[in-house]
């Protein structure tokens, strides 16, 4: 090991019972050796998921397009010329066919996403009718509809609502670079309704965006703080899309990424880690090193919300390949409490 190597014992002892993470811990656990890195990981994740299992989520775009933000990632911000054309929300029982379709297939999480900026009252009933739906087929239910308040979350609680995603996409310091039409406060304050409401909380992020080591460090280090931590905490590599502001922006090494994975099992070691967008653009390899790191959820089916993503039959092949089997219902619903 090289002297100016960070060892293992530089990492904190109680890595099994989530401390308080600083910046400086992750940034150690970054420089690790990939090897050291990946059997840390492999270890939190068997004493917290035994079993070699994947949980399958399938996502569904409820409204496409005409977004006021200007996230620079994203295609479906009204002000970036990408071709996608904004239309209006989908009714229950369009959402009630693509839901089955997706139980079907071997999902067992069914998430809608809405391109707002934030969730307006009027939706309320609307979202409330859609997530029964989902709720009706046995399914768990997640959305994401922007910012929400309190009130909002309440209801979307009392309707069934399983788990709410509002990813923090960045580091606090690289954010104003990615996003300037809301703040990271906006974002930290609505999963914070979100938990009081009694939600389960889905953040996480996108990697590859042009940021730093530090600040990947640094978003993982804020989501590891939440009290409690995040269940669901989706990593994505960024799908640059042309029209976006981010579409020629050089895409990020491998061996990064998987260890983004990594050090998100080690300090979140109880939440589902989901391998998330951008699978079209990894190998088999790729993936199979993301899974041994830690990585035990994936979307399921050939689309996201305007993204590819890998066809069924090639995702069921490269499981089938690796020996993971499918998580079913009985099994998803078993949560476990952080």
């Amino acid at each position: 090991m090289r002297a100016d190597m960070p060892s293992m014992e530089t990492i904190p002892s109680s890595i099994f019972s989530s401390p308080e993470w600083t910046v400086d811990q992750v940034i150690a656990l970054y420089e690790l050796p990939f090897p050291d890195l990946m059997y840390q990981a492999q270890t939190v994740h068997k004493t917290h998921f035994p079993v070699a299992k994947m949980q399958l989520s399938t996502l569904l775009n409820i409204k496409v397009g005409g977004c006021p933000e200007d996230c620079h990632y994203c295609p479906q911000a009204a002000r970036y010329h990408t071709g996608v054309q904004a239309k209006k929300l989908l009714g229950a029982e369009e959402v009630r066919k693509q839901a089955m379709a997706a139980k079907e297939a071997g999902a067992t999480r069914f998430c809608m996403g809405a391109a707002w900026r934030e969730l307006k009252d009027r939706d309320v009933p609307k979202i409330a009718e859609l997530i029964q739906t989902v709720k009706s087929l046995g399914m768990e239910s997640c959305v994401t509809l922007g910012m929400l308040t309190d009130q909002q979350a309440q209801a979307l609680k009392e309707a069934g609502l399983d788990y709410y995603n509002h990813n923090l996409d960045t580091s606090a310091d690289y954010y104003e670079e990615i996003i300037t039409t809301r703040t990271y406060q906006d974002r930290l304050d609505t999963l914070q309704n979100v938990r009081e409401a009694g939600l389960h909380v889905c953040s996480g992020g996108i990697i590859g965006m042009g940021e730093s080591r530090q600040d990947r460090a640094g978003m993982l280090v804020t989501l590891a703080n939440l009290q409690p931590q995040p269940e669901s905490v989706p990593i994505n590599n960024l799908v640059a899309v042309e029209g976006t502001p981010l579409a020629n922006t050089t895409p990020i090494d491998p061996f990064e990424f998987i260890r983004t994975i990594a050090i998100a099992r080690i300090l979140m070691p109880k939440a589902r880690v989901r391998l998330s967008a951008g699978r079209t653009q990894m190998s088999d390899e790729w993936q199979a090193l993301c899974f041994l790191a830690g990585a035990n959820s994936i979307f399921y089916g050939e689309k996201l919300l305007t993204t590819e993503n890998p066809e069924i039959a090639k995702d069921q092949a490269l499981l089938n390949r690796l020996g993971i089997e499918v998580e079913n219902l009985s099994c998803s619903n078993e949560e476990v409490e952080i």
